[in-house]
């Protein structure tokens, strides 16, 4: 027998931990809440018939965003055998208003009940067995962290989904709320069998006014005006609208269920700790200065005290190895044409592109320190108060976080936005933030022209693409995006010490990211502009590239960039290049110079650029349209060709205004 897991929970609870558990797979995990943004599916280690899925995280089955309306929809179109409903111990009794939400859907389930470890080592007690026995629902402790009460939790979860064990009927309601539930559920009994869904979960969504639930069960205009009827009726005796009565009825339940169950004596030291450094770090004058200082501490570790040392180590371990290969294909007779091929196009164009590996892993080791110990969540709520001048809430901060390390999944993490309007207007502004496969360029830029002010250099390129977002934002608020952001609201996970398999997991990921990208799509592009500026129309073999078939498609374009600052084809031919994966613009530079090393690039672009154009040329790149992979997401979320063209217009027409007028007014100064 196949059986199929939902994994279902609060955001930021340690479901992708678990699932990690779980399944041996290597989901990110990070510690701000929405991390997962699409369901993700394993099989349980040692129980090949044991699949799980990873539900996006919720805080409950109102269809208010995306991500609430995929876990909904999986779960009672797919109709999983069992539901492990993880609960994090520590905030037990707002995890558990999603764990009744989930009873009412009538199928097997279990509490996975995470972060004991935590509750003990605050001196706290939670009494499993009774509170299991108040709530009738098996539950397992457990620490995913440290990966306790995982196989106990496997053995309850099997034995659940296989005996088929539904959470004991308890009648949480009570007083006016329980007499329009019933009232309700009695009279749509036969529309929720008919699409295979509980009465009272059925109740309960009409009480909501859920549009998907209300049109799926069919019901007659007179049946429709007695809910109506039965729910202002009940709103009128109670003194309070349906969704505040329904939030009341599950946690008066939950108090009861959690009275003698879940004992405190104090905070967790972890909450103790969170708020002693939430003073500083989220102080209301000193929050944004205190991260654009972390991130100049980082960017200075990375381009300048340790990243460039790993560099210049990789880049003469790739020039040996280029070298070597070199001689033997000389010392095999190759022809020359595919000797130039391997030597000045693939190893050439590739090389140059790896040797900034050290950079991209080191970077993201630093990020994923800020993300896997909570600060990231205190910059979103920080922020909050800036994006909503533009228009935008602090919960749109994370898809905007998730774009510098890359466009594809920051836009599709907007989907946890609850607000269409947010939604939209976030997936316009997030390609503003410099993604990972931009550092490259700015190693390649700095190490030429700022090498002694390389970090700053870099802030100022990250700040400059932040200070065009909101800039935009004020735009698009006052024409296409009318309307205020909802409010924010986001938890604010206690500070924990991030772990070392978590952050070396991050890394390896980006760096197996990267190497797949610089074997695919950059080893096809070296391949290919090789040949084109080898070239000329008539396919002969050209010894000067300026008259290849290249440099005629370059020099058509280059006019275009003569107001920012360079008017060389290279570049601008770079620059095109750079829509397939911005790391290209590397690899073609390199294969057009024919330069054979970074210091022989460095020193071929002094002759490009100027250092002002040079930074304009940066600029340009930091803010026109992202690759083609983003540009295939951001068509998906916006749904339509047209918005996803515009949208990349937008932004790379933003991208020559704002690198024409720093070009034109540093021409004026320097």
């Amino acid at each position: 027998m196949n059986i199929l897991f939902a994994l279902a929970g609060n955001q930021n609870c340690g479901k992708t931990t678990l699932f990690n558990r779980l399944t041996g797979s290597n989901q990110h995990v990070g510690n701000f809440p929405g991390v997962t943004v699409e369901k993700k599916e394993g099989v349980i280690r040692g129980h090949k018939n044991c699949v799980i899925v990873d539900l996006p995280g919720i805080y409950s089955l109102s269809p208010y965003t995306s991500e609430e309306v995929v876990t909904r929809d999986f779960i009672l179109n797919e109709h999983p055998n069992a539901i492990i409903n993880i609960v994090d111990a520590t905030n037990i009794e707002r995890n558990l208003y999603l764990s009744l939400q989930l009873v009412e859907l009538g199928l097997p389930m279990v509490i996975a009940l995470n972060m004991m470890d935590e509750v003990r080592a605050s001196g706290n007690t939670i009494r499993v067995k009774e509170l299991s026995k108040n709530l009738g629902i098996p539950i397992v402790p457990i620490s995913a962290g440290k990966n306790e009460g995982i196989d106990e939790l496997v053995d309850v979860a099997i034995q659940v989904a296989q005996e088929r064990i539904l959470p004991k009927k308890t009648d949480f309601c009570s007083g006016e709320v329980h007499r329009t539930i019933h009232a309700i559920a009695h009279m749509i009994e036969d529309h929720a069998q008919a699409i295979d869904v509980p009465a009272r979960f059925a109740a309960t969504k009409l009480i909501e006014n859920d549009e998907s639930v209300v049109a799926s069960l069919n019901l007659t205009e007179e049946e429709l005006h007695i809910v109506e009827h039965l729910v202002k009726d009940m709103e009128h005796h109670i003194g309070m609208d349906h969704d505040a009565a329904l939030a009341d009825m599950r946690y008066t339940f939950i108090e009861s269920a959690c009275k003698d169950t879940v004992i405190r004596h104090q905070e967790s030291r972890e909450q103790l700790r969170s708020e002693k450094i939430d003073r500083l770090l989220t102080h209301k004058y000193l929050g944004i200065p205190i991260f654009l200082g972390i991130m100049l501490l980082i960017f200075w570790l990375t381009f300048g005290v340790i990243g460039t040392r790993l560099q210049d180590w990789l880049d003469l371990g790739i020039s040996a190895a280029t070298d070597a290969l070199s001689n033997l294909m000389i010392q095999s007779h190759v022809s020359d044409w595919l000797h130039a091929l391997v030597i000045d196009g693939i190893c050439a164009g590739v090389g140059s592109v790896l040797s900034f590996l050290p950079l991209i892993v080191l970077l993201f080791f630093f990020l994923s320190l800020l993300e896997d110990s909570g600060y990231m969540a205190r910059v979103a709520f920080v922020m909050d108060k800036l994006l909503r001048k533009i228009g935008l809430s602090g919960r749109s901060f994370v898809p905007m976080l998730i774009g510098f390390g890359c466009s594809v999944p920051a836009i599709m993490a907007t989907r946890t936005l609850p607000s269409e309007r947010d939604r939209k207007m976030t997936i316009v502004l997030t390609p503003f933030m410099s993604c990972s496969a931009k550092l490259p360029i700015y190693g390649m830029i700095t190490m030429a022209f700022f090498p002694k002010s390389a970090p700053l250099v870099m802030v100022s390129i990250y700040v400059i693409g932040i200070i065009v977002a909101i800039l935009s934002g004020l735009l698009l608020k006052g024409t296409i995006f009318k309307g205020n952001p909802v409010p924010f609201v986001m938890e604010l996970p206690a500070y924990r010490i991030p772990s070392p398999r978590t952050v070396l997991l991050l890394m390896w990921e980006k760096a197996k990211d990267f190497l797949k990208k610089a074997f695919t799509i950059i080893f096809v592009a070296s391949m290919l502009i090789w040949f084109l500026q080898s070239f000329d129309w008539t396919f002969n073999m050209v010894a000067d590239s300026s008259k290849s078939i290249l440099a005629s498609i370059g020099s058509v374009i280059a006019p275009l960039f003569v107001p920012i600052g360079f008017n060389d084809w290279r570049a601008s031919t770079a620059l095109i290049t750079g829509i397939t994966a911005k790391e290209s613009v590397v690899s073609t530079l390199t294969i057009l110079t024919g330069a054979a090393s970074d210091a022989q690039l460095s020193s071929i672009l002094s002759g490009i650029f100027t250092p002002l154009s040079a930074f304009s040329f940066l600029v340009f790149t930091v803010l026109y349209m992202p690759c083609v992979a983003a540009f295939a997401a951001t068509k998906r979320e916006l749904g339509s060709m047209r918005a996803a063209v515009t949208t990349a217009l937008f932004q790379t027409g933003t991208a020559y205004l704002v690198a024409f007028v720093i070009y034109q007014i540093g021409s004026l100064i320097f």
